[in-house]
């Protein structure tokens, strides 16, 4: 149990937590933003302040929190920098693999390891992506190869890997340190946007997991349960968005407030009374809590399909994935034009580089691409017209 002056912490003190570790990071975002690389003080304080183990169940040494509380988490982050809170959240979406899709031992044993060491997860399980292969020898599993897209791997404790049999091409999944000898993480990622996230290159050599390390039902096998990943994935996702819509929002707002120059026809002397600026930002505000209300309406229905475990049923499964993958697609949608339409609202001298502002654009367009919105849409279409259910994939 998650003790302070003998008594248990609640969730409050967890979102105080986030808060205060939000106002931290906002300080130097722009600027961080700009350097890419991996923020590792940044993430020590993520270490240091107990949020890496708000999941983990209480008998195992966590908080004993419900997903809704670490999306929470996200958003607050995400609002703040959404590199950051990209790898905390996947941080957790690592750290249950074994949940999913191992053995007892294995979630009791990487539950209690994390929890007490403050542990952080980072990947380099790309699914699409069949580039490392293992080869069993005895009961271990030798693997070779890289994967690209491994976020968080930078500066990672554990990370959790996805290989394919060389034999019968089967996909499996298996827990490692970081530290391992054989495994090469390459800081090279590149992209436009989340340029901290660490999303670049982890080559292996030759790495060894051994028997306990080895997730030994592929994904999917087992139960609806087992398929859960993509839900979860697609949930942080999700909350990123929301949070990158709200932190563009809020950064536009005092930048209108103090800076903003009302157009010279416009009638008024500040920008905040001209009735256009207030018309815009009453949609974007809308906007936004309309993302907000179907991601917080989502994490209410994913505690509860979580709590059920390996009974999940199938059909609630595939609701829940419909819910997620529209509320997903929104958000997405949401995130893009807020973050874009703020500058209507700012008004040219908003776009000056030391500002930074188009770090909210640029990070949520990177990450709508994760995995079509198309193809999301189309499941929930397809549903809502015929009530055939998402078939469970990688990212379904």
């Amino acid at each position: 149990m998650t003790v302070e002056s003998g008594k248990k912490l609640d969730t409050q003190y967890y979102l105080d937590k986030a808060e205060e570790l939000a106002d931290i990071f906002r300080e130097d975002a722009r600027q961080r933003d700009k350097l890419g690389g991996t923020p590792k003080e940044q993430r020590d304080l993520i270490r240091r302040s107990g949020l890496l183990k708000l999941l983990i169940p209480e008998q195992f040494g966590g908080a004993g929190q419900p997903w809704s509380v670490v999306l929470h988490v996200v958003r607050i982050l995400a609002a703040a920098d959404s590199s950051l809170a990209h790898v905390y959240g996947y941080h957790f979406l690592c750290l249950v693999a074994p949940h999913l899709g191992g053995n007892a031992r294995q979630t009791a044993h990487y539950y209690t390891e994390t929890a007490k060491h403050n542990y952080f997860w980072g990947n380099s399980s790309n699914p699409l992506e069949k580039s490392i292969i293992g080869r069993r020898e005895d009961d271990r599993v030798i693997v070779s190869g890289s994967k690209s897209f491994s976020s968080g791997s930078p500066d990672s404790d554990l990370l959790a890997i996805s290989w394919n049999d060389s034999e019968t091409g089967e996909y499996y999944e298996g827990i490692i340190p970081t530290s391992r000898p054989g495994v090469e993480v390459i800081d090279d990622w590149d992209g436009m946007g989340q340029r901290q996230t660490g999303s670049g290159t982890v080559r292996f050599h030759d790495v060894v997991l051994e028997a306990s390390e080895i997730i030994e039902t592929p994904y999917g096998r087992q139960s609806a349960f087992s398929t859960f990943v993509p839900i979860l994935s697609q949930s942080i996702l999700m909350n990123i968005f929301v949070g990158i819509a709200n932190g563009a929002l809020l950064e536009a707002k005092q930048y209108t407030a103090s800076r903003t120059r009302p157009w010279y026809t416009s009638g008024v002397e500040r920008a905040v009374d001209e009735p256009g600026n207030q018309r815009q930002y009453g949609e974007l505000w809308v906007q936004y809590q309309a993302a907000l209300g179907l991601a917080e309406k989502a994490a209410l229905r994913l505690d509860a399909a979580w709590a059920s475990g390996e009974s999940l049923a199938e059909k609630d499964r595939g609701e829940l994935a419909v819910l997620v993958a529209g509320a997903n697609v929104f958000a997405g949608q949401a995130a893009v034009e807020i973050s874009s339409r703020i500058f209507d609202v700012m008004g040219a001298r908003a776009t000056a580089g030391h500002y930074g502002y188009d770090r909210f654009w640029r990070n949520a367009r990177t990450h709508t691409l994760h995995n079509p919105a198309e193809f999301k849409l189309r499941s929930v279409g397809d549903w809502f017209l015929s009530g055939r259910l998402p078939e469970p994939g990688f990212y379904s």
